[in-house]
């Protein structure tokens, strides 16, 4: 069976994503992609995380056809493979419908520089047009607005998160959850002031030597 432990990470991030409240039932996807083999492992469709197995966990190339696998793989395919052409450097990617983000997302908002944990994405959360989920269309939209971010709102859908590993991009997902909460909460009780571009710039660039570093750049706290 190919790429074991890519198919574990995404039974045990599936699970999280619930744990963590990042989304319910079968809601959002996960994919890693093998850099070796040049082969994505992504979840199948329409299965609720709690009963996904490795077994399940759908492998495909990077034209989307199934290489191993019985199930369908999850219907937000397209974007996955977008991401991958769009941004060389990341191997995975987390699509949420964690309800703070998706709540900004139905009002069609970027997240702002709120707080500065949005560094996580950059130095905001860009939106994405509504389009019809498992569509060329969306897919083509994710792929043209996530330009350099980590993250991208996806308008009246969810919330998309990528990163050099499976981890990264979890910690991106339920950082800018935390920081759609605070914008919310903010906006709720009056008008957040928002951390000025200087301040952004310069936590961009701790958080690229933040925590335990290796002889390896980092692209992010971890």
């Amino acid at each position: 069976m190919k790429l074991m432990a890519a198919r574990q990470q995404i039974v045990d991030y599936g699970l999280k994503m619930l744990t963590s409240g990042l989304t319910t039932g079968s809601g959002g996807n996960l994919s890693i992609l093998d850099a070796e083999s040049d082969l994505i492992a992504i979840g199948p469709s329409g299965i609720d995380y709690t009963d996904v197995s490795v077994d399940d966990v759908v492998i495909v190339d990077r034209q989307g056809d199934i290489v191993e696998g019985k199930w369908k793989p999850s219907s937000e395919l397209s974007f996955h493979l977008a991401l991958y052409r769009q941004r060389p450097e990341i191997t995975a990617v987390v699509h949420t419908h964690s309800v703070y983000a998706t709540t900004i997302a139905c009002l069609n908002w970027e997240i702002p520089a709120v707080h500065y944990l949005v560094a996580f994405s950059g130095d905001k959360v860009p939106l994405a047009p509504y389009a019809t989920f498992g569509s060329e269309e969306l897919a083509t939209s994710v792929g043209d607005h996530i330009g350099t971010y980590n993250a991208l709102l996806l308008a009246n859908h969810g919330l998309v998160a990528i990163g050099a590993d499976m981890n990264s991009a979890f910690n991106v997902a339920e950082e800018i959850e935390l920081v759609a909460r605070i914008y919310y909460q903010a906006k709720s009780i009056g008008k957040p002031v928002l951390v000025e571009a200087d301040e952004m710039k310069r936590v961009g660039e701790k958080f690229a030597s933040y925590g335990q570093q290796d002889d390896a750049s980092s692209s992010g706290p971890q």
